[in-house]
């Protein structure tokens, strides 16, 4: 931005929520976009993922109106020891429904 389109550092940082100094330091280091290094971290669901996908499997097959929520499969989950959140069996859900479409 500073190079391309000529705005002074002040600017970036309005724009980007990056303080002054952060954008005045990679202005000097000369990169491109800052780089975070994030480790794989082990998901509380990946114990239980294959009875969550087969679980997902058998109600695909089911008409709309005849499928349940995901509130029963987390609820299953719970009694068999998983400890995570709705959200997690949502987004899940959500990424295996996203794969099969893929295939």
């Amino acid at each position: 931005m500073h190079l391309r389109q000529k705005l002074q550092i002040r600017e970036i940082s309005r724009r980007t929520g990056l303080s002054r100094n952060t954008v005045t330091k990679h202005l000097a280091s000369d990169t491109i976009e800052p780089r975070f290094a994030t480790s794989e971290r082990p998901s509380k669901l990946d114990p239980f993922a294959g009875k969550l996908a087969d679980w997902l499997k058998s109600q695909a097959g089911k008409s709309r109106k005849q499928r349940l929520t995901l509130k029963q499969p987390h609820a299953d989950l719970v009694a068999l020891g998983f400890t995570g959140s709705y959200g997690r069996v949502a987004a899940f859900a959500r990424g295996w429904r996203d794969d099969c479409q893929r295939e």
